[in-house]
């Protein structure tokens, strides 16, 4: 799969920007993975999920479909969005459509969530924190932003605050989500609180450096 993606990627990337591809889409992929299993462990967790998630799951609950496949299609309507903003995406944005979901619908409809309160914090802990790593590697392969990333670049890039706009997307998404029915805790907090420190460490740390060529700009933040 990684060959394939590599070959597709060749097509995709800009040829100065090419350098150390193979171990940028394996990186890529890796991440893509753990980000995927990471936002499983907080759902297993029951102690709140972050904001995106949160819409996710009160989707989930008022039709049935699994919050994973609803992730899937929210990514797929915001990737709509990138169009009058003139972004485009790149390999990691539609690998991130795809896999994250996908990676969660499996994890979940597989694994039974912890009962004791010790269990689910400590699961909670572990997915907060692996979520940062899939952060470091995800952005860290420099392959293109997740779709929800994408639609807060392409607003920044017209002149508004990236700070703000990313505030006022993701209250804005919580807060529906969490009239939906979506789980709303401390675990909310904790996420939204580790969540930028973790990526400030961890994305330089994975950070692909280039042999050749300058070094690669990844993107802002993770979805």
């Amino acid at each position: 799969m990684a060959r394939i993606l590599v070959a597709i990627a060749q097509v995709l990337v800009p040829p100065a920007s090419r350098d150390r591809l193979r171990r940028r889409v394996i990186q890529l992929l890796l991440g893509l993975l753990l980000y995927g299993t990471s936002d499983s462990l907080l759902v297993l967790a029951h102690l709140g999920i972050d904001p995106w998630d949160v819409f996710q799951q009160g989707l989930s609950v008022h039709t049935g479909i699994a919050i994973g496949t609803w992730a899937i299609l929210v990514g797929l309507a915001v990737l709509l969005l990138w169009i009058p903003l003139r972004q485009r995406p790149g390999l990691g944005t539609v690998l991130n459509v795809v896999m994250i979901g996908g990676v969660m619908d499996l994890v979940l409809s597989h694994v039974t969530p912890p009962t004791s309160l010790s269990s689910r914090i400590v699961v909670l802990l572990a997915g907060v924190a692996l979520n940062g790593v899939a952060t470091g590697c995800y952005i860290g392969a420099g392959l293109g932003p997740g779709p929800r990333d994408g639609i807060m670049v392409g607003l920044a890039n017209r002149g508004l605050s990236l700070r703000r706009v990313r505030t006022v997307i993701e209250v804005t998404v919580l807060a529906i989500g969490w009239e939906l029915g979506g789980n709303v805790g401390w675990g909310t907090l904790l996420y939204a609180l580790a969540i930028g420190p973790l990526a400030h460490v961890l994305i330089p740390l994975f950070t692909v450096k280039p042999l050749q060529t300058a070094p690669v700009t990844p993107s802002v933040s993770a979805d």
